[in-house]
């Protein structure tokens, strides 16, 4: 997954220090010693005191509560020694260390609600992690005759999951994956790709067409959005070396054979889940070492520039080579490099390999075909 930069959780003031702790606490200390020299080599009496109340500051943006309190104490000590080496303390000398403490307490007080909130996100985090296993389980490496990987590319840096799905799974029909869109963002997205995927992972075990599975997908988008919500999705079944694809208004997968590219277009268009499409289904012969690129729109709407990524044409050089984790690794590396690390959608991305017949295959029958026998 694109992660960008991830939130450390910060030290409670336990174990080893966080590297946030520690550039605050460098940066407090060269502060107080720079400050301590100045006063040192101005002589008497001192003027610069009240620059030492901004050391536990500084550090309040970094380090733990615990370690700005240890500065803080120690810059209001280092200021009462100079007001005591001064002899006659001033009126103005005793403000700057009561403005010392001051600023100490304060600083801890930051310290300790961004520390609270820095902890509340890392806890986020973990659960959002949770939640992706729960919903987006992991693929691969081998489901059936196919070789298989799948990425997730977040374009938040907070967020690791949104309304993008798939799954593949090695069914009495096949070895059948599903690759989806959901309109919208948020949890709400979050929670509708989960039921499609929960209805996917039920029907495609129980229904012999791929055309049955996008109707009992349907009832379940349409029991459960709105009157403009939408699911697009293509449907995938491999069956003994036959390919048969059913599209929902989703980008057609790219079949990479030879080094040649070719985007399998439906023979007909059809609209989204939850409005009742009617799907034509797409029968491709695969040949071993063929790979399939399943993909969700972001990848298409990715830009720079106003110029679009060239998935098509640079497709087999970024995907034809090592494994189909390899194969994924490099796409997403050009991709951020593309946009400067800049995503405007959620990509998710789903590569397999055709690695030929297994041993006891019986002749290839489409799930469409089968569907029609029992009809």
């Amino acid at each position: 997954m694109l992660s960008g930069v991830r939130t450390q959780p910060l030290q409670s003031g336990r174990g080893p220090l966080s590297p946030g702790s520690r550039a605050g606490i460098g940066a407090a200390l060269a502060l107080l010693a720079l400050v301590s020299a100045v006063e040192l080599a101005d002589g008497r009496p001192v003027h610069y005191l009240a620059l030492m109340a901004a050391a536990p500051l500084l550090a309040a943006a970094l380090a733990s509560w615990r370690v700005v309190l240890g500065l803080g104490v120690l810059a209001t000590g280092t200021g009462v020694a100079f007001a005591l080496a001064e002899g006659t303390t001033s009126l103005v000398t005793a403000v700057n260390v009561a403005g010392i403490a001051l600023a100490a307490a304060i600083a801890a007080g930051v310290a300790a609600v961004r520390q609270r909130q820095s902890e509340r996100i890392a806890e986020l985090s973990r659960l959002a992690s949770v939640a992706q296993q729960a919903v987006l389980r992991p693929l691969g490496p081998q489901v059936g005759t196919l070789a298989v990987a799948a990425r997730y590319i977040s374009s938040t840096a907070t967020a690791e999951i949104g309304g993008d799905l798939y799954e593949v799974m090695d069914t009495p029909y096949g070895v059948r994956m599903i690759i989806g869109d959901v309109r919208g963002k948020g949890l709400d997205a979050v929670r509708l790709a989960s039921i499609v995927l929960g209805s996917y992972r039920h029907v495609a075990y129980e229904r012999a067409d791929l055309r049955a599975v996008v109707t009992d997908l349907d009832r379940a988008v349409a029991r459960n959005v709105g009157d403009e919500d939408f699911v697009t999705a293509a449907l995938v079944e491999e069956r003994g070396g036959t390919l048969t694809i059913v599209n929902c208004g989703h980008p057609p997968p790219l079949l990479l054979r030879r080094g040649a590219v070719i985007p399998l277009e439906p023979p007909a268009p059809a609209p989204p889940l939850g409005f009742m499409p009617v799907v034509r289904p797409r029968v491709e012969r695969l040949e071993p070492g063929d790979r399939l690129l399943l993909f969700t729109d972001g990848l298409g709407e990715a830009r720079r520039d106003g110029e679009f990524f060239p998935t098509a044409d640079r497709a087999w050089r970024l995907l034809g080579h090592g494994t189909v984790a390899d194969g994924l690794a490099s796409l997403e590396t050009a991709l951020v490099e593309w946009v400067h690390g800049r995503l405007d959608d959620d990509i998710a991305l789903v590569l397999i390999e055709y690695t030929g017949p297994s041993s006891g295959v019986t002749a290839a029958v489409p799930s469409w075909e089968v569907g029609a026998t029992e009809s």
